[in-house]
């Protein structure tokens, strides 16, 4: 990736070999502070309080965030009542199949 694309096209988190690399360091000047934060992500105690669940979340993909922002939305509006929870998931559900059909993740 860092030959054919550039150093940061290459993807955070999949190897610590490309922090390593002083062309990397060079070129991603947020190189050190992304190896620091993957470092020390805790999946048992990943929010500031108390949550039923273990584990962190990290999709690269530009798609990422604003689908996480919409399921959020939809599991906000069920907790509050304002949707079923099959709705949500529904509409969760649509969401990322037509963000990643839009990108071309899907190959016919």
């Amino acid at each position: 990736m860092a030959k054919s694309e550039s150093w940061t096209s290459v993807p955070p988190g999949t190897r610590t070999w490309t922090y390593e690399q002083a062309e990397y360091q060079a070129a991603a000047p947020f190189a050190k502070l992304t190896l620091q934060a993957i470092q020390q992500a805790d999946p048992i105690h990943s929010s500031a309080k108390p949550i039923p669940y273990t584990g962190v979340q990290f999709v690269g993909i530009p798609e990422f965030q604003a689908i996480g922002t919409y399921v959020g939305q939809q599991v906000a509006a069920a907790l509050a009542g304002k949707s079923s929870v099959d709705k949500a998931l529904q509409d969760s559900q649509e969401c990322a199949q037509r963000a990643m059909e839009k990108a071309g993740y899907y190959k016919k």
